[in-house]
C-alpha cells in the first residue's frame, strides 16, 4: 500500500482500508485547513491504484469497507471512479460499504445520472464539508461555495442515493458572528436533511490562514460558552431524522447517536455543561489540532 503524503479519514472510517485515488484537494483554498498543503490535486493512474488494491486484497483477509482518499475523489471523472468501484466489488465481494470524500460543489459538476451510475457501481456513501451556512462566513473561508450550491448539491445527492454526511464547525464564525453562523447552519441542515451530521468544535490548524488571521487579530476565537450555545441552537431547532456524530475529540460535549430518540438526552448534557461546567467560562476556547 503505498500513500502519497499526509493522509486523512474520518474517524468514523477507523476501520476501513484507505485507497488513495487521489491527491490533495482540489479547492485546497480554506482558510482553516492545511489537511493537503503538501500536494496538489491530482488524479492517480488507474492503474497504481489497481496495485494497491491488489495490495489491499493480499494483506486483508476480510475486509468490511473501503474508504478512497484523498480530499474530494468525486472530482475524478465519472469513467474513472466507475473502473475504480468495479474493481473494489470484484476484488471485495465481501465489503458492505465503500465511501469517499466528495465536495458538495462535486455532486453539481456531475449529472444525476451520472451520481446514479456511481452509486449502481458500488458507491454506499460521501462525507463533505458544509463547514457552515452563512454565506459571510463561507466567503471568510475561502470555501468556494454558496449556501445555495450546498443545497443543489445535496438535492443532487439525495436523488441518485448516495447516503450523505455532512461536517461543519461549531465557532466557524468567530466570536463575532456565533449567532449567524449557527442559525445559517441549522436552516440549511434542515433543507437538505443529510442521512447523517458531523459537528466539531474549531481547532485552529498551524500553518494555515486562520492561524495567521488570529494572530493579526483578525479572527477573534469564540468563547467555550458560545460553541456550547451553538450546539444547544442547533439540537433545539433541527429536526431532522439523521445520526449525530457529535463525539469528535475537540467537542465540549461529545455525543452520539440517533438525533430524534437522543435528542432530549444532548440537550440535559448540554444544559449541563452551560451551568455547570468551569470550562463554559473561560473566555477563548481551547482545541488541539487535528
Amino acid at each position: 500500500m503505498r500513500y502519497e503524503g499526509k493522509v486523512y479519514r474520518p474517524w468514523t472510517e477507523a476501520r476501513s482500508i484507505l485507497i488513495q485515488t487521489t491527491l490533495g484537494c482540489s479547492i485546497n483554498t480554506c482558510t482553516f485547513c492545511s489537511m493537503f498543503d503538501d500536494k496538489r490535486f491530482k488524479v492517480r493512474d488507474i492503474e497504481d491504484v489497481f496495485k494497491d488494491i491488489k495490495q489491499a486484497r493480499i494483506i486483508y483477509p476480510f475486509v468490511e469497507s473501503v474508504f478512497l482518499i484523498d480530499g474530494n475523489v468525486m472530482a475524478a471523472r465519472t469513467d474513472y471512479l466507475l473502473k475504480v468501484l468495479d474493481k473494489l466489488k470484484s476484488t471485495f465481494p465481501e465489503a458492505t460499504k465503500i465511501s469517499m470524500y466528495s465536495g458538495l460543489n462535486d455532486f453539481r459538476r456531475k449529472t444525476v445520472n451520472e451520481l446514479k451510475e456511481i452509486k449502481d457501481a458500488g458507491l454506499d456513501m460521501c462525507y463533505s464539508g458544509l463547514e457552515s451556512g452563512d454565506p459571510i462566513v463561507l466567503e471568510r473561508i475561502k470555501k468556494r461555495m454558496t449556501a445555495e450550491h450546498a443545497i443543489e448539491g445535496m438535492a443532487m445527492a439525495k436523488e441518485a442515493g448516495i447516503q450523505t454526511l455532512l461536517s461543519f464547525i461549531f465557532g466557524l464564525g468567530g466570536r463575532e458572528r456565533s449567532d449567524e453562523h449557527i442559525e445559517a447552519t441549522t436552516e440549511i441542515l434542515n433543507i437538505t436533511q443529510p442521512e447523517e451530521i458531523a459537528p466539531m468544535a474549531l481547532a485552529v490548524q498551524p500553518g494555515t490562514v486562520m492561524e495567521q488571521q488570529v494572530q493579526r487579530g483578525e479572527f477573534i476565537m469564540p468563547t467555550q460558552m458560545q460553541v456550547l450555545r451553538e450546539e444547544k441552537y442547533l439540537l433545539e431547532n433541527l429536526n431532522i431524522d439523521t445520526f449525530y456524530w457529535g463525539d469528535h475529540g475537540n467537542n465540549l460535549v461529545p455525543q452520539k447517536g440517533f438525533l430524534l430518540d437522543q435528542k432530549a438526552q444532548f440537550l440535559t448534557n448540554l444544559n449541563a455543561a452551560i451551568t455547570s461546567n468551569p470550562m463554559a467560562q473561560e473566555n477563548v476556547i481551547q482545541t488541539f489540532a487535528w
